[in-house]
């Protein structure tokens, strides 16, 4: 088990260095699919799943509109690869044993996102509480929020509360015991 955390930390490390050499979105797609997360670019239906088959040509013709990180097992430590990101309208957030209520604030401090992204989905994410949740109000843009299976939110109303007041227009779905 400790292996595994290890290796993981290991494909989360963020490389500067590639960003710079090929851009926001090719970076965040290779890192991303080295965790076993998807990519769906800009203008197509397609999801990118095999990190050998990713598409090449001109620098910047990929844009990742949508994030399926189910089974994932991306980390706070990568998340300096999302902030190139221009162009995400959707992120998918499930069954991902590494993400907490830091990744969900780092996410809503990600001044692209904030701008770009319209639908996130939380499921079945065991160390989220509802301090992360809580954290998504600096998504000001976000017009639907998915939440289910999160057994770490304890005050379900009083967050449901404080969200709606913050993002008066967001669609909020639940499925929470």
């Amino acid at each position: 088990r400790r292996f595994w955390g290890w290796l993981n930390a290991v494909f989360n490390k963020v490389d500067y260095e590639r960003i710079q050499a090929v851009g926001p979105d090719r970076a965040a797609s290779e890192w991303l699919l080295r965790c076993g997360a998807l990519v769906r670019y800009q203008g197509y239906q397609k999801w990118q799943q095999d990190y050998n088959g990713l598409p090449t040509g001109p620098l910047g013709k990929y844009k990742i509109e949508a994030i399926n990180a189910t089974d994932s097992c991306i980390m706070y430590r990568g998340f300096d690869y999302l902030d190139g990101l221009e162009h995400v309208t959707e992120i998918k957030l499930q069954k991902c044993i590494y993400i907490q209520d830091e990744c969900l604030q780092r996410l809503s401090e990600t001044k692209n996102l904030q701008k770009s992204l319209l639908q996130l989905r939380i499921i079945s994410c065991g160390n989220v509480t509802d301090k992360g949740i809580l954290a998504l109000h600096k998504l000001t843009n976000l017009e639907y929020l998915y939440l289910s299976d999160l057994p770490g939110i304890r005050e379900k109303e009083t967050t449901v509360h404080i969200l709606q007041q913050a993002l008066p227009n967001l669609e909020l779905e639940l499925d929470l015991e």
